[in-house]
């Protein structure tokens, strides 16, 4: 039995993780003896003569794949080319999209057969066992499915209790050597739900609202684990790292206990942090915490269900900065009862909390499938203007409310867009004149070479430019790397100093490979990585 998962195309701006949730499922299929691969198509090239060469030698009888609402239409588009491919894999869906659009989904587009509701480890292995003997799916809690012209619910599925019995990610099938060249984060979880029932967003009904905590020795033994891989950044991605004083500060004791030096970030509440608490996190080696504030309104708070103050807000933001971990924060724009003047409000409340030393950016509401905000939008007054599943990615306005309409608040992203795009030109032209920190310098230069790798590796350029026949003696690494130099820049309106000064920074780094067998130079990405 074989299953192949896949995560559909996600964009680099969005900065993508290492797909947890999938290597997550992974395992639990691995552990029950099921084999399985998984294909990444944030970070590879998609072609559909690409899949049907991994459909038919793989040959899995299950094929799965996970999506968010932004990146559901992606997903479905490679669904049909699985079905056009092979008519006979079991197409199956998870994640939260699906979960709060099963019926729907389901309804319009054919081409899926099985969708899996919330968390999806045991709900998979126990289809992927009924698919092989030829099982009826109306046991398998936790999913939809088709019989004949019927969409049929099974039995809702209990969440997990002891996370400790999931079996640790299989981050082996992942590509997390290409993650780690874009320089993306990479993440973790210590424990699943979220006791919270804030509006706009689906995880308390995703995960429940009963947080469920791992082992804090399982935890660090993990963070460990990640530490060996050399990504600049780990992310402890719970919903509410601080939900539990006691499970936090447990965590960051193990991590002290260990001598363990090892810098991450976590996710927190305003109302859930504390000097204590902040104290210990920097302790263990935590950089940055992000907080949700999304409105500088109180109404708007009070509307959207968040159940914070203002004053918890400027504590919490003058409490990171006493404890030397940077605070970040979103805004979110559009909420209900968004006026012009609660957006000045919210923008002026920002600029002062920069002023103590918070980062933070403003994001667009997006009423999700699942959210009290879409499903009671005409309660709250707001205006949904499109249910174009591409478009909710919290960049541009898809809602208006009574006083707020779409072009304002466009206005206002734009603008903060372009601030930054200048800021970038503005340290280009200051480099030659040399009045450019070093700093400044460094985040310019990064951003450039991540662009420039992303660029290759999702049009394929090295697969395609970087095999070549040499019939001369052996090729030195530098010789070769000339040479894929040269091959890249062939008819390509591209800057080859600005192309080697990035080949020779991922060479140097190990992101890319060369080697030279049978008169064949070769250059390759490195994909899979192994902790040093």
């Amino acid at each position: 039995m074989r299953v192949l998962l896949i995560n559909p195309f996600y964009p680099i701006s969005e900065t993508p993780s290492p797909p947890l949730g999938l290597a997550y499922l992974a395992a639990a299929l691995q552990q029950a003896d099921i084999e399985v691969k998984i294909l990444d198509l944030v970070v590879f090239p998609y072609r559909q003569g690409m899949l049907q060469d991994l459909l038919e030698g793989f040959n899995p009888r299950i094929v799965g794949i996970t999506a968010v609402t932004m990146t559901f239409d992606k997903a479905m588009e490679v669904v049909r080319d699985v079905k056009k491919i092979n008519d006979g894999i079991i197409t199956v869906m998870g994640g939260p999209h699906v979960t709060f659009c099963a019926r729907q989904t389901l309804a319009e587009h054919p081409g899926l057969d099985v969708a899996v509701l919330g968390e999806g480890e045991r709900s998979l292995v126990e289809l992927a066992r009924a698919v092989k003997k030829g099982d009826d799916l109306s046991r398998i809690k936790g999913i939809v499915y088709r019989r004949q012209a019927d969409i049929c619910f099974t039995e809702k599925r209990p969440l997990i209790e002891n996370l400790d019995k999931l079996p640790v990610p299989a981050r082996d099938l992942l590509p997390l050597g290409r993650y780690r060249a874009l320089s993306m984060p990479i993440s973790m979880t210590t424990s699943r739900g979220c006791p919270f029932k804030c509006i706009f967003c689906v995880g308390r009904k995703m995960v429940g609202s009963r947080v469920r905590y791992r082992n804090p020795r399982a935890v660090v033994d993990e963070l460990e684990y990640l530490s060996t891989l050399n990504f600049h950044q780990i992310n402890i991605a719970d919903d509410l790292f601080t939900a539990k004083r006691s499970h936090c500060l447990a965590v960051c004791e193990e991590i002290l206990r260990r001598r363990l030096q090892v810098t991450w970030t976590s996710f927190a509440r305003v109302d859930t942090v504390s000097d204590e608490v902040l104290t210990a996190m920097k302790a263990a080696g935590c950089s940055a915490v992000s907080f949700g504030i999304e409105s500088a309104n109180p109404q708007i708070l009070k509307t959207i269900k968040k159940g914070i103050t203002l004053d918890q807000v400027v504590a919490a933001v003058t409490m990171c900065a006493a404890a030397g971990i940077t605070p970040f924060a979103s805004f979110i724009l559009g909420l209900p009862g968004e006026t012009p003047q609660t957006i000045k409000e919210t923008m002026d409340f920002a600029q002062r909390l920069k002023g103590l030393g918070l980062g933070y950016g403003f994001h667009l509401l997006a009423p999700f499938p699942g959210t009290e905000v879409r499903e009671k939008s005409e309660q709250y007054e707001i205006k949904i203007l499109t249910d174009d599943w591409s478009q909710y990615h919290a960049n541009r306005a898809i809602v208006e409310t009574l006083t707020v309409n779409r072009q304002m608040m466009d206005d206002i992203v734009i603008a903060w867009e372009d601030e930054y795009n200048q800021l970038l030109a503005d340290i280009k032209k200051r480099i030659p004149l040399k009045k450019a920190t070093p700093a400044e310098i460094q985040e310019l230069e990064n951003l450039e070479r991540i662009v420039m790798i992303y660029d290759l590796m999702i049009k394929g350029v090295i697969e395609e430019k970087g095999t070549w026949q040499n019939a001369n003696l052996p090729t030195s690494r530098t010789d070769a790397l000339a040479g894929l130099v040269r091959r890249i820049g062939e008819n390509a309106e591209i800057d080859k100093e600005a192309l080697a000064a990035t080949l020779r920074d991922a060479v140097a780094r190990g992101h890319l490979c060369f080697r030279e067998e049978g008169g064949h130079v070769q250059w390759a990405w490195t994909n899979f990585i192994k902790p040093v």
